[in-house]
């Protein structure tokens, strides 16, 4: 079979090998029904289909409608929406980072039951032809792992949901065509279920031209994640609803003890390992999210460097990410707040906050601001001096004289008063950008949509911290110690000799930075409405001409003072929407909206 490259056009062209002349000159919609399910290019046509519907799995990107493409804007979204970064220049997030989260719904949405039928029918169809058995259960397989990650995106977002798992027809009862929602927990429970079902029919190992697909360890990754979030939801949430939404705290034990067999199951195997293949920390982790198919990857969707608005699969982060300026002189979209740069600690252990007061008095160097920060820091985040492409990042606003004053236009003997990278397009610059997943050595900061980096939907690192809170939520400490010291081990920093629920906590919110798990992790640990409802700030970087040091200012209320970021209680579900409860009056609001 032939390598997923999922594509905004929702075409047969996912797979570049077999029988492509079929397809194309066939359109799939033409072909008998009888001809598609007993044909194994035309099945394996119809599944590819279906990935390319799958646009989640690019950092939860929701939408593909025109100018808001999931592979161009709502891939920050996940990032934005939480206390990692600001929207620079396209901040359709702020809509619901004010509050502004009604009933109408339109951002972060994942409704996908036309996919969801597609995959019915296909797990339904597939059975009865008469392709090769195990190839059979191998493509059945992979539609209930594809479903069964659908249905993550919604319970995650919406709580209980209908479950529907069969095709309906227009002459089904009433009850069957407009289903009520699920519970919360029945949802969960599917989920894991559904991995349990098809873990043995799927290959463990994914190579050569069926990179794309899942093995047993991805189906296993989201069950392990699902598994964390649901004891999550129990621990910390309420039931509402009958529960529809939350789920009853005595079930919290039972998930996390599925997360953490699930994740010591992975482990065990030895088939993956955390990415270590550079003596240089920051170099090895960066190059983690840039080196395909490494140790650590457990499953990825698939890019390439061609624009899929003409067949390929790239995709459109670096036009966007890459610091400023670059094409239509824009990027630098996610701009991290000052609060995350403090996340990261120094290497011996001790906290990466700064004294506001002593930041901005005197003159610092980058050096003495960042050298000795955790090595990640410098492979995920970029700022002033940051090497990028034979020259260092100037993000500097403004240019102290030597008479000590300070100018703010133009130039001061020859020296510009701003530098390149400050990002003069919007109001307010936290002074950062996210270098992660950018790939300095592509022309695709200036071309749309030809970015070539797999994006990591499941990755080693991830399966370790989700093991360590499972533990740590069983009990386990000693077992969520050793977890978290390999992360921080192979970061390059001091590894701990105890550990506490905010420790593991931190840990993720470092490691995982800018992968889209924070806002949700904030979600399920009900921890949104203080996090998510708090001012953050950035820094501004003033050039001294005579000692080429800087004065620092701190930026408070960086997001603006006209509204102030709030995450209200009922926000901890998305709204059903108006739409969908009128489509379907059987389906019941979430509380609060």
């Amino acid at each position: 079979m032939k390598k997923i490259f999922v594509s905004i056009f929702v075409m047969l062209f996912a797979f570049t090998s077999c029988k492509k002349d079929v397809l194309d000159k066939v359109p799939l919609d033409i072909i008998s029904d009888a001809a598609v399910w007993n044909d194994p290019v035309l099945i394996d046509a119809y599944l590819n289909q279906v990935y390319s519907e799958m646009y989640i799995f690019t950092n939860d990107g929701d939408t593909k409608s025109g100018y808001q493409e999931g592979m161009w804007f709502s891939m920050f979204n996940a990032n934005e929406l939480s206390d990692e970064a600001k929207a620079n220049w396209v901040d359709d997030s702020y809509r619901y980072k004010f509050g502004n989260l009604r009933v109408e719904g339109g951002l972060f949405e994942w409704w996908p039951y036309n996919t969801i039928r597609k995959l019915n029918e296909f797990i339904q169809r597939v059975p009865e032809s008469p392709i090769d058995d195990a190839l059979k259960a191998r493509r059945v397989a992979e539609a209930r792992f594809l479903r069964a990650f659908a249905y993550f995106g919604m319970v995650k977002r919406y709580g209980g949901v209908p479950l529907i798992t069969v095709v309906q027809n227009l002459t089904d009862p009433e009850d069957v065509l407009y289903p009520k929602r699920d519970k919360e927990e029945d949802v969960y429970n599917f989920i894991i279920a559904e991995i349990d079902a098809i873990t043995n029919d799927l290959p463990q190992t994914i190579t050569g031209n069926d990179l794309g697909r899942p093995s047993s360890y991805a189906a296993m990754a989201l069950q392990c994640r699902a598994a964390l979030y649901a004891g999550s939801i129990a621990k910390y949430g309420t039931v509402k609803i009958n529960g529809v939404v939350g789920i009853d705290a005595s079930k919290a034990d039972g998930f996390y003890q599925k997360a953490y067999d699930v994740a010591q199951t992975i482990i065990s195997s030895g088939a993956f390992s955390l990415y270590n293949a550079d003596a240089d920390k920051s170099t090895n982790y960066r190059n983690l999210f840039l080196v395909k198919n490494n140790s650590e990857v457990i499953f990825a969707k698939r890019h390439n460097n061609l624009d899929p608005r003409t067949g390929g699969a790239g995709w459109g982060y670096d036009f966007f990410q890459s610091p400023a300026p670059q094409a239509w002189g824009a990027g630098n979209q996610d701009a991290p707040y000052l609060e995350m740069v403090e996340e990261y600690e120094y290497t011996d252990g001790t906290s990466g906050k700064f004294n506001r007061d002593d930041l901005q008095q005197g003159l610092h160097t980058t050096e003495e601001l960042f050298g000795n920060k955790d090595p990640r820091f410098k492979a995920t985040i970029y700022t002033q001096n940051t090497p990028w492409k034979g020259r260092e990042l100037q993000f500097y606003k403004g240019i102290i004289d030597e008479s000590g004053n300070i100018i703010n236009g133009g130039s001061y003997n020859g020296v510009l008063s701003q530098g390149g990278a400050y990002f003069a397009q919007v109001g307010s610059n936290t002074g950062f950008g996210v270098l992660k997943y950018l790939d300095e050595t592509s022309n695709a900061d200036f071309n749309w949509g030809t970015s070539s980096q797999d994006y990591i939907v499941f990755r080693y690192g991830e399966v370790l911290l989700n093991y360590a809170e499972a533990a740590f939520e069983l009990n386990k400490s000693a077992d969520a110690l050793n977890a978290v010291n390999q992360i921080r081990d192979r970061a390059g920093i001091k590894i701990l000799t105890a550990i506490t629920r905010e420790q593991i906590r931190h840990e993720r919110k470092v490691e995982l930075a800018f992968e889209g798990h924070r806002y949700w992790d904030l979600r399920r640990w009900r921890q949104a409405v203080t996090e998510l409802s708090k001012q953050n700030s950035g820094l501004q970087y003033i050039l001294d001409f005579t000692t080429k040091k800087f004065k620092l200012l701190v930026i408070n209320q960086v997001d603006g003072t006209v509204a102030l970021p709030a995450f209200y209680e009922q926000n901890y579900y998305l709204p059903i929407t108006i739409v969908r409860t009128a489509n379907n009056p059987n389906l019941v609001e979430n509380p609060g909206y």
